[in-house]
């Protein structure tokens, strides 16, 4: 039997099921594999205190794996779940939420393989040797830092809503080889003073907002600065465009950030934040803070309990460091990465200590006094010449270490941020650090270790390192690399003889990156090896044939 129908009935069917229709779409999300999709949720609850409202999703794949994802409130009564997927598929959520009205909703992300340049993934421990990194599909990642606290603040309230300085600044640092940027949520002021008279366009202490609502003089601790977190995430996007590693400082107390109590709400909501809403960005490492317990700002029972929240609401697992050795070196158990902060003048040999003592796990020097000049003394540390500064990274790196560069008019308040291409000033020497990342892509770094020496007669004679002087790393299958200082004249180098008596011997310029043609030699013992650059500080690359 037909019913008849008005037309105004029919028209309010129509109405429902377009909006059911227009709701399951905006439900239904598309993302390549490695790149974080937002899914929003709009409250529809009159919410007093919006931070405290808590929502999430669990994801399920097609294999029935779980996935439990904590969301964050984006302004607006809105909120958003950040998700992220390291492999194609289909995967269905449904939301939980403290507000019954964002809860039980249901819907589709599905993730796509790219087909041209595809991301590569967290970054992880290399699962072949635990003292070095490695992207989430295997490729190796040679870590090659550089300090940029205040990246947050160069395009902040930009009008065209775009990031101009940050793209110049990040481009000049993709351009010469570094792929980690070290850098803080946020950052107030230096503590010292700076020579000379700084343009406007390159200051940016003291900004005139927080992470928190109103200004770092005047906090509003109960409320988050949504603006200031909307446009970090853009920072993180380029960052990730670029192929750039955040190496994320979430606290910093040497830069007078007016930061709430220890272990109060406004802290715990801060800090849980920053963890919830950056956790999806697969170009990221945590550090809870810089510096962590050199200004008797907090303790170790303090960052013990940061480190277990961090582990608590990352999903992802992304790896965990703290910018301070005596915290690594007193609780290395609970970080994946040890950081090192080393000025002494024996660099080489107390980084060789710490690789040979935490053998399960990475070392990073994450800052060894080298702060190459600028036209504004900015902290001058206690190396300032581009050379010396080069020279002492190849010395954390050939004792089995990863590095960080820095330059004064970029690392802290001051940010030349056009500094490669305006001719107001000499410009930095970003350039030496290329062939640094060249040199240890076409030699996989993974494979290198450090020379561990035996007890023998050579030992004895000073030649522990494979050589009489230099610092050695070999993958013990006939490759041999030698960092060699600019005093000396010349090496002679002691390895096994090989199976045809024969080695290959090539140059590495480390400011150029210019490679000599190979020599081919017969074997002998303390053979002399002499670089076509004298008074220069370079590579011999050796391989037995």
């Amino acid at each position: 039997m037909l019913l008849k129908t008005s037309k105004s009935t029919l028209f309010f069917i129509f109405i429902v099921l377009l909006t059911n229709a227009v709701e399951l779409f905006a439900q239904s999300y598309q993302t390549p594999v490695n790149k974080p999709i937002d899914i929003k949720l709009q409250s529809k609850s009159n919410i007093d205190k919006p931070f405290e409202v808590s929502v999430g999703a669990l994801f399920i794949d097609s294999e029935g794996i779980v996935k439990k994802i904590d969301g964050f409130y984006n302004g607006n009564d809105e909120y958003v779940i950040r998700f992220l997927s390291t492999e194609a598929g289909e995967f269905s959520y449904t939301t939980y939420s403290s507000d019954p009205k964002m809860a039980g909703i249901e819907g589709l992300v599905e993730v796509k393989n790219q087909a041209v340049n595809p991301l590569r993934g967290q970054i992880v421990i290399d699962k072949n040797n635990p003292q070095k990194l490695a992207y989430e599909n295997g490729d190796p990642y040679f870590a090659l830092a550089f300090e940029l606290d205040w990246l947050f603040a160069l395009d902040y309230k930009n009008e065209t809503g775009q990031l101009p300085k940050s793209n110049q600044i990040l481009e000049s640092v993709k351009e010469n080889g570094f792929n980690q940027v070290v850098m803080n949520v946020y950052a107030y002021d230096v503590g010292w003073p700076t020579q000379g008279e700084v343009p406007a366009e390159y200051s940016f202490k003291k900004p005139n907002y927080s992470v928190f609502e109103g200004t770092n003089e005047n906090p509003d601790f109960d409320k988050l600065n949504i603006d200031f977190f909307k446009h970090l995430d853009s920072v993180m996007e380029l960052l990730q465009e670029k192929g750039i590693v955040s190496h994320l400082m979430i606290y910093v107390w040497n830069k007078k950030v007016n930061w709430p109590e220890m272990y109060s709400e406004a802290d715990n909501r801060f800090f849980d934040y920053v963890i919830k809403r950056y956790q999806a960005y697969p170009n990221l490492i945590w550090d809870v803070s810089k510096e962590a317990l050199d200004y008797g700002r907090c303790d170790i029972p303090y960052i013990n309990e940061r480190i277990a929240r961090i582990r608590k609401n990352d999903t992802y697992n992304h790896l965990v460091t703290v910018h301070d050795y005596e915290y690594c070196s007193r609780e290395p158990q609970r970080v994946d990465i040890i950081s090192i902060q080393n000025w002494r003048s024996n660099l080489y040999s107390q980084s060789m200590e710490a690789y040979q003592l935490y053998t399960d796990k990475p070392v990073m020097n994450i800052e060894h006094g080298g702060y190459e000049e600028g036209p504004f003394t900015n902290f001058p540390g206690n190396y300032t010449d581009p050379k010396v500064c080069l020279e002492r990274n190849y010395q954390c790196i050939f004792a089995g270490l990863y590095s960080t560069y820095y330059w004064q008019n970029s690392s802290w308040d001051v940010v030349i941020y056009d500094a490669l291409q305006n001719d107001k000033y000499p410009k930095p020497r970003f350039d030496y650090y290329k062939p640094l990342q060249v040199l240890f892509t076409e030699i996989d770094f993974n494979s290198l270790q450090v020379y561990k020496p035996k007890l023998t007669i050579n030992s004895r004679l000073g030649n522990d390192n494979m050589a009489t002087s230099g610092y050695a790393l070999t993958d013990d299958k006939g490759l041999y690399l030698y960092y060699v200082p600019k005093e000396n004249f010349q090496l002679n180098v002691v390895v096994p003889k090989g199976e045809q008596g024969k080695y290959l011997a090539r140059w590495f310029n480390i400011f150029t990156g210019e490679f000599t043609d190979v020599m081919i030699s017969d074997y002998q013992m303390f053979k002399s090896y002499q670089s076509p650059w004298k008074g220069e500080s370079a590579v011999l690359v050796l391989k037995s044939k």
